[in-house]
């Protein structure tokens, strides 16, 4: 059975630190793309930061760029988000999610362009 499982939320201070993991079971996550999204309540959710099969290649978005590193290990089939210098607009539900070959070259901030999603971990930042 495919399943990403998000680990290593909680609640910081401003400014503070979170290593996110995603853990793939029941498929080789070196065959995909990984992606973290987020979603704070009320808004839709949206494409954090993308690393590519081998890390060759990482995107960020323009508002955690400096501040998160996206990184993989393929041999522990699992794909690490580290948020530093945390900040209250960071609050959201982080999700992580495959996009396979077939999607190669589209959106990767894009949901429509993942296969497998996880189910989330709560990331709170507040004083």
């Amino acid at each position: 059975q495919v399943q990403l499982v998000e680990s290593g939320g909680g609640l910081v201070q401003p400014g503070g630190s979170l290593r996110l993991s995603c853990a793939a079971s029941g498929f080789r996550v070196d065959y995909y793309a990984i992606g973290w999204f987020r979603q704070a309540p009320g808004k839709e959710r949206e494409g954090v930061s993308c690393i590519s099969r081998y890390g060759d290649a990482t995107y960020y978005d323009n508002s955690v760029k400096g501040r998160f590193t996206i990184s993989r290990d393929n041999a522990k089939n699992t794909v690490y988000l580290q948020m530093n210098r945390l900040k209250p607009e960071d609050t959201a539900v982080y999700y992580c999610a495959a996009r396979g070959t077939r999607y190669s070259g589209t959106d990767y901030s894009a949901p429509r362009n993942y296969d497998y999603w996880g189910q989330g971990t709560q990331v709170t930042v507040s004083s």
